[in-house]
């Protein structure tokens, strides 16, 4: 943060109290830190000025803003990179940017001398762009973090970045710590027809009857009797064999095979009596003459799913026949595991094929062949112990900032590449971490907290002429900040008392809760509503803006304002070329909206400022790699799309608004408190305003935007290439 920033904010004061490592600020009141907003520091100011002069060639159709904030509450500067494979609670693993708010995963707890495994649950879900460093350590796994993100060493928590001394000293790592965990382990791969005949194979041989046998009777003639069945008490293996065999065309019957008593649990069975369904279960389970990876694969889940046990930090797979005993140990070889034979000498003749290795190998077998019972992967209860080599051997900046994601859970942890990992602290109030896009994030906030009471001043001065006030065109005034210093109900009130026409622009929920006020303020003032709904479509919304609130939850504020009486206006924005444009999507964004009670939309393509741009594209890069020279061409030199494409969306978009009600202002209809026509559908540098979100009829003292009051106000500095919409 450099000094010239704070300067801009023309406090009053002399005396800051600052955190240790702070610069020293001329009007700096005091810096604070608080459980709710780990990784923020919110620095308190008193703000000689609430009013902001836009500047007079903006395209913007008001004169004159607020920002209660300058920057933004709505990051975490924990963050890992969006394919940090999580540990479920189930022993999957989930890439990071996928979890969502209530999935199960494992965290850790502290019992006696040793920490261990427990399960919990994802509180909050949400993304930033962070500068990356990757982490590698001895046993090859890495891991792609932010500076600032945390890891359980043996000798406590420390973040990947820091310094001895000075205004950055915290606990780093260095390639003298060992991190805590199993390791590196595998993905998962899918199920092809190889792995399916592979399960088969080790279900229906370890645990099933499959017989053909002559049936003879004195008063019948003999008849050949063919009869397959399977019963277990853990469904999930039963369904996922039921179906494989459907897969290959052989159907069977689900039934009750035994009840529940004290000493054992209820078994279901699948079974079939048909002559060529048997035959056919009988080809698929022969041992293969070609023996592939995937069927090994297979195998072992199959077997294991049918004899295998996992207790006591000891995983087997038992079995009295020496053919199954052999293709086991020879698939565990295969893929490079320990595993000896076990024989105790039975009576039965059963032996034991055991896995060693520990939690490290074991996880990696789960993760490897993916059984189907998944009691048998928790690793829930256990000691964090093992014998990978997770020593640090580097820890390099990779120069360049990326899209990073971080969650909270109930235990304050999580398990992150096999390795425990800091999460931000657990808080009851999670919701506030949905109110932004997920990009362009600063951890220093500053907090004018006079706001109010400067405001009311500038509003009763003669010279103030009652023009509109925009809010949210800069900052989102409801961003999470503003649920701990409430400074919008202060700034309503004043604005509605002074008779002044206002206009707010946000994407976060918080909204509702000024509902009763904004209503009451509507009764003294003209006032407009905004929201923003980003992406329709849910998994783009999901991998872009895994952090802010869902199309659907923000619809849901359209239509409790429109509920309230208030008018709001949609954007519909970004609009992203090749991926959201279609006429299916768009129709369905569109129909919502409606529903939901919206005055009006405004559809916006993507723009890419510099930021923005970086951070979408190594997104695209990853994700929709075929659409890379695409938007290379369309952005090459500029933020904005052309003026071909914002004309062929147009046309896309009018009749959709026409078939939903949604075009009144289409072709610039709206017009805004300073009398100007809102133009531009879509919009670009002239943005075009939906019907409702701004302020409009019977407003006093509005003149053409482009005539100054003589105003005896003293305007915060404002950017030179005046104010932009934070849309996007």
């Amino acid at each position: 943060m450099s000094v010239m920033r704070w300067e801009a904010q023309q406090l009053d004061l002399e005396d800051p109290s600052a955190l240790p490592g702070m610069p020293s600020i001329r009007g700096l009141l005091r810096s604070v830190q608080v459980p709710e907003f780990p990784g923020l520091t919110f620095h308190e100011v008193r703000a000689r000025s609430a009013l902001n002069h836009v500047p007079g060639d903006s395209a913007m159709p008001f004169p004159w803003t607020i920002n209660p904030y300058r920057g933004c509450s709505h990051s975490c500067v924990y963050c890992l990179a969006g394919d940090t494979r999580v540990l479920m609670a189930d022993g999957r693993q989930k890439a990071i940017a996928d979890l969502r708010v209530g999935d199960r995963i494992i965290g850790t707890e502290r019992r006696g001398s040793y920490r261990h495994y427990v399960e919990t649950e994802v509180q909050a879900h949400w993304s930033s762009v962070k500068p990356a460093h990757r982490v590698t350590l001895a046993d090859g796994t890495t891991l792609v973090a932010s500076g600032d993100h945390r890891f359980l060493t043996g000798r406590g928590w420390k973040h990947v970045s820091g310094a001895m001394s000075g205004a950055h000293q915290r606990p780093y790592l260095t390639t003298n710590d060992t991190l805590l965990g199993f390791g590196r382990t595998v993905e998962s791969l899918g199920a092809c027809a190889d792995y399916r005949r592979g399960y088969l194979t080790g279900m229906i041989r370890g645990d099933a009857l499959l017989k053909t046998y002559r049936y003879e009777r004195v008063d019948r003639n003999p008849g050949d009797v063919h009869r397959f069945r399977l019963a277990l008490a853990d469904i999930d293996a039963l369904t996922r064999t039921q179906a494989y065999l459907a897969m290959e065309g052989i159907p069977t019957d689900r039934f009750d095979f035994s009840p529940a008593t004290d000493r054992r649990r209820a078994m279901t069975g699948i079974r079939t009596q048909s002559a060529a369904r048997v035959a056919a279960i009988r080809r698929i389970v022969e041992w293969p003459d070609d023996v592939s990876s995937a069927w090994r694969r297979g195998f072992l889940a199959g077997i294991f799913d049918a004899e295998g046990s996992r207790s006591c930090g000891v995983l087997r797979i038992s079995n009295a026949d020496t053919e199954m005993l052999t293709y086991t140990r020879q698939a565990f070889a295969s893929f490079d595991f320990d595993a000896v034979l076990e024989d105790r000498g039975l009576p039965t003749r059963v032996c034991a094929v055991r896995l060693r290795g520990g939690l490290r190998e074991h996880l990696r077998f789960v993760h490897l062949v993916d059984p189907a019972i998944r009691r048998k992967c928790s690793v829930t209860g256990m000691a964090i112990k093992s014998d990978a080599d997770l020593r640090v051997r580097s820890i390099e900046s990779l120069g360049l900032e990326m899209p990073m994601y971080d969650i909270t859970t109930g235990t304050g942890d999580f398990v992150a590449n096999g390795v425990v990992s800091h999460n931000c602290f657990a808080r009851k109030t999670h919701e506030w971490l949905e109110f932004d896009s997920g990009k362009d994030f600063d951890s220093q906030v500053v907090v004018k907290t006079n706001l109010v009471e400067v405001l009311r001043r500038e509003l009763v001065r003669p010279s103030w002429q009652r023009e509109h006030v925009a809010l949210g065109t800069n900052t989102d005034p409801y961003q999470r900040a503003e649920g701990r210093y409430r400074l919008m109900p202060g700034v309503i009130r004043a604005l509605a008392d002074s008779g002044t026409p206002f206009s707010i622009l946000t994407k976060g929920t918080l909204l509702r809760r000024d509902v009763p006020l904004l209503a009451e303020a509507s009764r003294d003032v003209p006032l407009g509503l905004g929201v923003s709904v980003a992406i329709w479509d849910d998994d783009l919304h999901a991998a872009l803006e895994p952090g802010v609130p869902t199309p659907r939850a923000r619809l849901d504020l359209v239509r409790a304002l429109a509920d309230a009486g208030l008018p709001c206006g949609v954007f519909l924005a970004p609009v992203l070329p090749g991926l959201t444009d279609d006429e299916a999507s768009l129709d369905a964004a569109l129909a919502a909206i409606a529903a939901a009670g919206a005055s009006g939309v405004t559809v916006i393509p993507l723009h890419l400022r510099p930021g923005a741009r970086e951070w979408f594209m190594a997104w695209l890069r990853s994700a929709h790699p075929e659409l890379v020279p695409r938007y290379e061409r369309m952005y090459a030199r500029r933020a904005y799309v052309s003026a071909e494409y914002r004309t062929w969306l147009a046309g896309r978009v009018a009749p959709l608004l026409a078939r939903h009600g949604l075009d009144r202002q289409s072709g610039g209809a709206a017009r805004g408190a300073d009398g100007r026509i809102a133009t531009g559908v879509p919009g670009d540098e002239e943005v075009g305003f939906p019907a409702g979100s701004l302020p409009t009829g019977g407003m006093p003292g509005v003149r053409p935007k482009g005539e100054r009051s003589a105003t005896a106000v003293e305007p915060e500095p404002s950017s030179a290439t005046g104010e932009q919409l934070s849309l996007l």
